[in-house]
């Protein structure tokens, strides 16, 4: 097996974590693992329906390594489950706030999204001519 990379906390950068998180699945991903806490580790099929659809174990294979690589979460092998944890406490060290800041707008973004779905379109009149 190839070894999984772990940027070093020198190594992670802004721009790293924001173009992991760019993409709304990995974000909703991190989201969960980041509330989940570090202490509390989830493998790849917890996170199988983060959203509303569930996604396929190669694309959530590639999610993982995504975040991993950027340095937002760190992913250990145990038999044939890989189990993920965030690495917050150690970013919150190098960017103070930074994520802090992402998960809430993350949350605003949510609830918005949430109230616009429950809005119910308005019914077209047809133009009798």
């Amino acid at each position: 097996m190839r070894p999984l990379i772990h940027p070093s906390i020198e190594d992670i950068t802004v721009e790293g974590i924001l173009h992991a998180l760019s993409d709304p699945v990995r974000a909703a991903i991190y989201v969960a693992l980041a509330l989940g806490g570090s202490d509390c580790t989830f493998n790849c099929s917890n996170l199988q329906q983060v959203i509303d659809r569930p996604i396929p174990k190669s694309t959530l294979s590639q999610h993982f390594r995504a975040l991993r690589e950027a340095g937002l979460i760190r992913s250990e092998r145990h038999g044939v489950e890989m189990r993920n944890t965030s690495r917050c406490p150690e970013i919150e060290q190098r960017f103070p706030g930074l994520l802090a800041g992402i998960l809430n707008a993350h949350k605003v973004q949510s609830m918005e999204r949430a109230r616009l779905a429950k809005r119910k379109p308005a019914a077209r009149k047809s133009v009798a001519g």
